[in-house]
């Protein structure tokens, strides 16, 4: 944990900065300054200062869109954030769970034990869908950081909670937190066969299809 975290993270006690910092990163994409106004209840100008605010911390990132029509009188490009590709973390005290799980997901790739893996991880995922007593997946699934949203085609997660190990692993990660998925619809009592790999840029690698009744 750096000094950089705690001060970064503590911006977010500020209910106004904490609301705007989720409707950015809800989004998925790029917000406008009005729109994250909107979706806060607050003013454009107090909205504009307190993005900034939480750009200037690294929990954001702003860039510009150029109109849809352009040249003369087009107007200026508009301001627009998105959430910030680096992570945070607090951990008081300091733990370091990723170094650790890098080495064994090395030490995986290094016996092909990746089937035994994915075995594991489907274990994993039936304890804790048994555990959560029939609850929604999509509840279970935002718990656990996924933060999953609805897609034409089922359900799809905007976050990876295995972000730093994907790069380094991208085949192991992915095939065994398809394998946790999969574990959790069955312990969930739904059908597994509902998890997918289906990769989109800057989302998470499995996604859900609709269930029959859908």
């Amino acid at each position: 944990m750096s000094d950089d975290d705690l001060d970064a993270l503590a911006l977010l006690h500020d209910p106004v900065r904490r609301s705007l910092y989720e409707a950015v990163a809800g989004r998925g994409g790029e917000v406008g300054r009005q729109e994250a106004a909107e979706a806060a209840g607050v003013s454009r100008t107090l909205a504009g200062h307190h993005l900034d605010k939480l750009v200037e911390a690294g929990l954001l990132e702003s860039g510009f869109r150029r109109p849809e029509r352009g040249g003369p009188g087009s107007g200026r490009p508009a301001k627009v954030y998105r959430r910030a590709a680096g992570e945070r973390s607090v951990s008081l005290p300091p733990r370091d769970y990723v170094t650790l799980a890098s080495v064994l997901a090395g030490v995986v790739d290094e016996l092909g034990a990746e089937e035994r893996a994915e075995r594991a991880a489907r274990l994993a995922g039936e304890r804790l869908g048994r555990s959560r007593g029939g609850r929604p997946v999509e509840e279970v699934l935002r718990e656990r950081g996924y933060e999953p949203y609805a897609d034409a085609g089922g359900l799809r997660m905007r976050n990876c909670p295995f972000h730093v190990l994907s790069h380094e692993q991208p085949l192991l990660v992915c095939s065994m937190n398809l394998a946790l998925c999969q574990g959790l619809l069955d312990g969930l009592g739904d059908d597994p066969g509902r998890a997918r790999l289906d990769p989109r840029p800057g989302e998470c690698c499995v996604a859900l299809s609709k269930t029959n009744g859908d």
